[in-house]
């Protein structure tokens, strides 16, 4: 399945952002070993979004801080991320997302 992925980098970001849809993120997801629930989607929306106001894809201080902000205390905390994308939720979340890799995520 993993052959109908568009082009992607060399670490796994698509190359164009216009190639994303929720089907090659549930492939994105599967490859990184995630099966996508509702709470993956409401990330992936606000990461999306995230993305759309500030034309970048936030780093793991900037995402956490952004949740707390939209979702509230309980879902902006970096161990909630971390239990949905593991083991480091700003670069997978991102990935998910179609989004680039994030600038200051190692």
């Amino acid at each position: 399945m993993a052959d109908s992925l568009p082009a992607l980098d060399k670490d796994g970001y698509l190359l164009s952002l216009g190639d994303w849809s929720g089907e090659v993120a549930a492939i994105l997801a599967r490859n990184e070993g995630i099966t996508l629930t509702a709470q993956h989607w409401e990330i992936i929306e606000l990461i999306q979004a995230f993305y759309k106001d500030f034309e970048l894809a936030p780093a793991n201080r900037a995402l956490v801080r952004y949740i707390q902000q939209t979702l509230g205390g309980e879902k902006g905390k970096s161990i909630y991320l971390m239990q949905l994308f593991p083991p480091n939720p700003a670069l997978i979340a991102a990935k998910i997302a179609g989004l680039p890799r994030p600038a200051n995520c190692f």
